[in-house]
């Protein structure tokens, strides 16, 4: 499993470290209001009469995006939000009213609206729940917006420079700096407040070669909650060697064959297989509505003795990461699977509720213009017994599958399609030839019980997940160990 810290902040200066992140979230989001936090939590107290409870949610952000192209930075955007959400919840009915400014009048307005909507729904009565102690600081503060222009350029000039130096079959290449920076306020209507302050930074490069008549694109990068990283020039430079290298693999790359048989999963980020077709299955909302295959069968063994699955936003400075979810509960790291029993589904306030369990740190919402929903943090499948060589040796015949570019998956059933990025023959206990065009079918509950050997060289994704569900998008983190499925339909073109 990954390595556990106490946070950035150390234990005794925990609390002082979560008042100054309060102080600074409200000065920087009432300082020019009309609102103050006294008149907020009254707002929020009076949302919720006739309803089971209700919050206020407040946040101001920016992103910022820098593009280099044919050797030059040629495009930097730059976007804003600042507004604020009223909810309130009465049993399954959520009601939600948002204003693209913070001051009283919009404040009134989204109090008149949420109480008509949301008092004509459900019956099932909930509670919010009680917040057991303070988060923990998961990530270093800092506006990673705020430095200068020339020095963000700099860096995307610097990527280039190593792409065009590391191979001669190089075309073009192409990198973004994306970075961003949110602030949030929660105020329950049980007067509790919670406060965070959220960086973000990724790179992305994409690394074009030709040889011959073929041209073919790698790509790599790497982020999280910390600028300090694009400091770190033996990672930008490993991170641009790695596209051009899996742009070279591609360009040997030979077609993929086509059948049934053992697939092998590579670490890191790979595990983005693991975050679709199990992961999605285990959020606590589809598995409220029975609309999930693992509905109803917590306690039962659900996957391979092998496998052990968790979601933990309590990483620091992962992408995944969050001091507190979009409800004000601290982040946890859930374990989900565990010796292939299934011991609970990730949950935000609402469903958890419903559901007669503890929400799990996972409420999560894109923007205060959405409401929150279970989501994943970082998920992934802790380290196993076996060394990743014994893995690979324990096949005759299959494929080696060491990243994906895409996929999907039903969450109803299970079944998903993936497409390797980067695939590879194996033959006779050996990595052989590099393949192209493979795909990767299955179920996400029968992969898990045929996942029968579990290597000891587990690996997060270097930072670069973004996760659609209902429209929303949020960073998100996958990670594993080098895994052998036993039996998984691989679609190529090979005969």
């Amino acid at each position: 499993m990954p390595q556990k810290t106490a946070g950035f902040a150390g234990p005794k200066t925990v609390t002082a470290a979560v008042e100054s992140i309060a102080a600074q979230a409200r000065q920087e989001l009432l300082a020019d209001s009309d609102l103050d936090i006294e008149q907020l939590r009254v707002a929020a107290g009076a949302a919720a009469t006739g309803c089971d409870c209700a919050d206020l949610y407040l946040q101001a952000g920016a992103t910022e995006a820098w593009m280099l192209e044919n050797g030059k930075v040629r495009t930097g955007n730059f976007s804003a939000i600042r507004g604020m959400a009223l909810r309130a919840l009465a049993g399954t009915a959520s009601s939600l009213a948002y204003a693209d400014s913070i001051d009283a009048a919009s404040l009134a307005r989204m109090r008149s609206a949420v109480g008509a909507a949301v008092r004509s729904g459900g019956r099932e009565k909930i509670a919010m729940p009680g917040v057991a102690g303070r988060f923990v600081p998961r990530y270093r503060l800092g506006n990673p917006i705020a430095g200068p222009d020339a020095v963000k350029t700099a860096l995307l000039a610097r990527i280039n420079e190593l792409a065009r130096a590391a191979d001669n079959r190089l075309v073009d290449v192409q990198a973004s700096l994306a970075l961003g920076h949110s602030t949030v306020l929660i105020i329950r209507h049980d007067g509790e407040s919670f406060a965070d302050i959220r960086p973000m930074v990724r790179i992305s490069i994409q690394a074009i070669l030709a040889e011959g008549n073929r041209t073919e694109t790698g790509m790599a990068g790497f982020g999280g909650r910390d600028s300090r990283i694009l400091e770190d020039e033996q990672l930008l430079q490993k991170t641009t060697e790695e596209a051009i290298r899996e742009a070279g693999v591609k360009l040997a790359a030979r077609a993929a064959p086509a059948g049934t048989m053992p697939v092998v999963l590579g670490n890191g980020w790979a595990g983005i297989l693991l975050h679709e077709a199990v992961g999605h299955g285990l959020e606590g909302d589809f598995n409220r509505k029975g609309q999930s295959a693992f509905s109803g069968r917590v306690g039962e063994q659900v996957a391979h003795p092998a496998v052990t699955v968790c979601d933990d936003g309590t990483l620091d400075g992962r992408r995944g990461s969050l001091s507190c979810d979009d409800e004000g509960i601290p982040s946890a790291c859930n374990v989900l699977i565990e010796n292939g029993i299934l011991k609970g589904y990730m949950q935000d306030a609402m469903n958890a509720s419903l559901m007669a369990t503890a929400p799990t740190g996972n409420g999560r919402r894109e923007s205060y213009a959405h409401l929150p929903m279970p989501r994943m943090t970082n998920t992934y499948m802790p380290a196993g017994n076996h060394e990743p060589e014994e893995v690979i040796a324990s096949v005759k015949k299959g494929v080696f599958c060491k990243s994906f570019s895409g996929g999907q998956v039903d969450i109803t059933n299970g079944n998903f399609v993936f497409s390797a990025s980067e695939a590879y023959l194996i033959e006779n206990g050996k990595i052989g030839a590099p393949i192209k065009g493979a795909t990767v079918i299955g179920n996400g509950p029968q992969a898990m019980q045929k996942l029968s050997m579990v290597a000891n060289d587990f690996a997060l994704d270097p930072g670069i997940g973004t996760c659609g569900k209902n429209g929303q998008w949020v960073p998100v983190g996958v990670g594993q160990p080098t895994c052998k499925v036993d039996e998984l339909v691989v679609g190529g073109t090979a005969v």
